[in-house]
């Protein structure tokens, strides 16, 4: 487990004043806008900010105690950290920037081998390259495989992909999510990036102002529409699916999730594959009575369970029920009016099978 802890005024009135906990696998996502203090924490964490209280503990060994006078070194808390900028060393081979990291490892530490890493990364055929002559994407790879054969008991990642154009970004996220299952060390990833979260988050923690909003399994988060996160056009659920089966000829997936089906444009993940999907709440519409003759392929029984207003004036949100899962629907004021909406009402949600244009990388793993 991870721990922290941590108070710390800065010149001009921001002060960071939080604490949380994070299991000791897995990617824990901190999340918020610029300047509430993400990358503070990091900071803190790697011991390059002395706070002014504070305590971090990773699996029963302490990094940071203000209150008992201890606070290592960076170099020996053993965080490996990769930056928005990959910080290669200009001068020297992708092997050579590779093997760095390895030499940095403690002796005996245990991790994977140099092979394993550039095979799990994609990077082999740059290994004779220098850093010039590397893609954006590219360049955050070889950062990444330096970080982890430094065989780190924590890696911190500080906006890692926010220098990199939308295809880049879409090109380094399945390394990333690969590391994430195949690294089983805490990662502790600082972004405010949603599509970041959607991929790669077990844990996330929402921050705003040097203050922890919630924390939580984002499946449980996103659900809810009292946190910033439903202010945003694209708020919606994380669903977590399995592929049960394909049509090719009719150019469609089935998908199962806790409760129900749906269907959406064809996936290439194979029967049995499982992962995670952001159903958006302005993409769900409702019904009184079951639609016929429509395109909408995902006509869906489900019970009103609650209305919450929306940040948008006239818009609320209503909380679906289908069997355990709950999704979200974005609709006008008018819309509850004209319907007679209240909760305990019997409805239906309407999903195009085209919406989820952005199904998720694999679910990660518990």
């Amino acid at each position: 487990m991870l721990s922290v802890a941590l108070q710390h005024a800065f010149p001009g009135g921001f002060a960071l004043d939080l604490a949380f906990e994070a299991p000791s696998e897995g990617v824990t996502v901190l999340f918020g806008p610029s300047g509430c203090g993400k990358s503070t924490v990091l900071a803190a964490v790697a011991g390059l900010l002395r706070p002014d209280h504070g305590r971090v503990a990773l699996d029963g060994a302490v990094l940071l105690d203000t209150a008992a006078r201890i606070a290592l070194p960076p170099e020996a808390r053993r965080c490996a950290t990769v930056f928005q900028d990959a910080r290669l060393f200009p001068h020297m081979s992708v092997d050579s920037n590779l093997r760095y990291g390895l030499r940095r490892a403690p002796r005996g530490a245990a991790g994977p081998a140099f092979e394993e890493v550039v095979a799990l990364l994609g990077i082999g055929h740059l290994l004779g390259r220098r850093p010039a002559g590397l893609s954006g994407g590219e360049r955050q790879r070889v950062a990444l495989g330096r970080a982890l054969l430094a065989r780190p008991r924590l890696l911190l990642m500080d906006e890692p992909l926010a220098a990199l154009d939308s295809g880049r970004r879409a090109e380094v996220l399945p390394f990333l999510a690969r590391l994430r299952d195949a690294a089983r060390l805490p990662i502790l990833y600082v972004t405010h990036a949603l599509d970041e979260v959607d991929a790669l988050a077990d844990h996330l923690v929402l921050l705003r102002e040097g203050r922890i909003l919630a924390h939580g399994r984002p499946e449980d988060l996103t659900a809810r529409t009292d946190l910033p996160l439903a202010a945003r056009r694209d708020a919606g659920v994380l669903l977590p699916v399995c592929v049960l089966g394909h049509d090719p000829h009719g150019g469609i997936t089935r998908l199962g999730f806790p409760g129900g089906e749906l269907v959406t444009s064809l996936r290439p993940e194979a029967p049995g594959s499982v992962m995670r999907l952001r159903l958006r709440a302005r993409d769900v519409a409702v019904a009184t009575e079951e639609p016929r003759n429509i395109s909408t392929r995902n006509i869906l029984p489900v019970r009103l369970v609650a209305i919450a207003p929306a940040a948008e004036a006239r818009e609320v949100f209503l909380h679906l029920a289908i069997g355990p899962t709950i999704i979200l629907a974005r609709v006008t004021q008018d819309s509850v009016e004209r319907l007679g909406l209240a909760p305990g009402r019997d409805l239906w949600a309407l999903i195009k099978a085209v919406t989820f244009d952005h199904a998720g990388l694999p679910e990660p793993r518990r």
